[in-house]
C-alpha cells in the first residue's frame, strides 16, 4: 500500500529495532494502552502479537510507515481488533515517531486504512480508541469523519471511542 508520501508494508524481523524505538519512547506510548514504555522484551512480545494477528488475517495488524522521500521509517499504522463492550470492533491505529509529528503523516496513513477498511474489506464500521487529552489523535479522527460514539474505561482511564460507519453507495 502507498499514499502520496508513504510506503506502507508489513513488519519484518529487520524492523524489530525500529519497533523497539517506538514502544520504548514515553512520548509515543503516553496515550497507548497503559501509557508505559515497553522493555526490549515487551517490544518482542508486541512484535510477536502483531505477527500472529497478520498470520490469522494478512489484512490486519500494524504496518511500517516509510517516508518515500528519505526511505526513513517514521511510524506504523493499521487495522487491529479491539474489544469494546464485549464486541470485537476494528480499530484504525496509528503511531508516529516524534520527529515526524505535526506533518500530517498520521492523517495520511489513517485515511489509507480507512479507505482500505471500507472499500477493500467492506467493513461496516471502524473505530479509534483515544484518550481525551490526546488532542492530536482526536484531530486525526475528526479529519477521518469519525465522531465520539461512546466512552469506555481502560487501564482505569476514560477512553473515547470514535467511530465511523461505512457510507452506503448513492
Amino acid at each position: 500500500m502507498e499514499t502520496d508520501r508513504l510506503f506502507i508494508r508489513p513488519y519484518t524481523n529487520d524492523d524489530l529495532p525500529f519497533l523497539e524505538s517506538l514502544v520504548s519512547d514515553p512520548r509515543v506510548v503516553r496515550y497507548i494502552g497503559n501509557g508505559q514504555p515497553r522493555t526490549k522484551e515487551g517490544a518482542q512480545l508486541f512484535f510477536n502479537w502483531n505477527l500472529t494477528l497478520r498470520k490469522e488475517n494478512e489484512q490486519l495488524g500494524l504496518q511500517v510507515l516509510i517516508e518515500k522521500e528519505t526511505g526513513e521509517k517514521i511510524g506504523h499504522a493499521g487495522l487491529v481488533p479491539q474489544e469494546v463492550d464485549a464486541a470485537t470492533e476494528m480499530e484504525v491505529g496509528y503511531w508516529i515517531a516524534p520527529a515526524f509529528w505535526g506533518q500530517g503523516y498520521a492523517t495520511e496513513a489513517a485515511l489509507a486504512f480507512n479507505d482500505f477498511a471500507f472499500n477493500q474489506l467492506n467493513m461496516a464500521r471502524i473505530i479509534a480508541l483515544i484518550y481525551p487529552d490526546n488532542l492530536a489523535s482526536c484531530r486525526v479522527a475528526d479529519k477521518l469523519g469519525m465522531r465520539v460514539w461512546k466512552r469506555i474505561e481502560r487501564y482505569d482511564k476514560e477512553v473515547l471511542v470514535y467511530a465511523k460507519e461505512k457510507t452506503p453507495p448513492n
